[in-house]
């Protein structure tokens, strides 16, 4: 069982929504934290935070998409804490626009985010975690990452190589026996603004390429589930729970799960994609 108090977390995408709410969540438990996140202005307010409740945080700005980042921010929680025992790769984007016409831009910059960013996270921390003989790495991918929906074609494929890459650090650990263990964080709608940041941060800032109006009825749509959906602190609370008590698999929504299992009857039974 992953202890909690005393122990260092780090977390992309910190500052708020997911990456808030589990901050707050590990706060609560003892730990230490390590906050990193694009946004300058709302990561010290989130570090603010935590320095008045009494927390040891340390933040850094971010870019998780970059390898040096990741490991000065690495190198950051080693030399303030001396150690890293959680570590949540959260930062994500996303910009509803079908697969075949998305700008080339877009799936660079999504995939780049999404899924390289877990990457870094893995190849950086896990070796740290591992020397200290005990931990837990987690990454944030999402419904989409086991449902591919229309319209978001480039998010559906960072968000299902997350769950490769997490499925797969998992086995391999376990495989060596180690007490280290990974898990998969797969949400459904939260109550984030992570829509907004993605305008906010996507490459050139321009509006995306979109053949029709879907797209942009679909992001309207996409926000407004977004607004109704759960409270990211008790997203964070999953997350911390699912830690501790060394899950793999976090949804947030598992009735939501039911539409993987009619995708594999309908693969099983029909080879199809989706059962008529």
């Amino acid at each position: 069982m992953q202890e909690f108090s005393g122990r260092t977390a780090v977390i992309t995408g910190a500052a708020s929504g997911i990456g808030l709410g589990m901050a707050r969540s590990f706060a609560k438990r003892g730990m230490q934290l390590v906050l990193a996140d694009l946004n300058e202005e709302l990561l010290q307010a989130a570090e603010q935070e935590f320095l008045d409740a009494g927390v040891e945080v340390v933040s850094q700005i971010c870019d998780a998409s970059k390898l040096d980042h990741v490991e000065r921010l690495a190198n950051t929680a080693m030399d303030r804490f001396g150690g890293v025992h959680v570590v949540c790769s959260n930062a994500g984007v996303g910009i509803p626009t079908s697969a075949r016409n998305v700008k080339l831009s877009d799936w660079e910059w999504i995939i780049n985010v999404d899924l390289w960013g877990p990457i870094y996270a893995v190849k950086t921390f896990l070796p740290l975690i591992e020397a200290q003989g005990e931990g837990h790495i987690n990454a944030t991918s999402s419904m989409a990452g086991l449902i591919s929906s229309q319209m978001m074609g480039a998010y559906n494929v960072a968000k299902h190589g997350v769950v490769a890459l997490m499925a797969a650090t998992e086995r391999e650990l376990r495989a060596k026996q180690s007490n280290v263990r990974a898990s998969v964080l797969c949400p459904g709608p939260i109550n984030t603004n992570i829509s907004r940041h993605s305008v906010d941060y996507r490459p050139g800032r321009g509006k995306p390429k979109n053949d029709n109006e879907k797209a942009g009825k679909l992001a309207g749509n996409i926000q407004s589930a977004l607004e109704q959906g759960m409270h990211p602190d008790e997203v964070g609370e999953l997350v911390a729970s699912a830690i501790e008590e060394e899950k793999f698999w976090i949804l947030t929504h598992p009735r939501w799960a039911k539409a993987v299992q009619k995708q594999l009857d309908a693969m099983v039974d029909e080879q199809t994609l989706t059962r008529a």
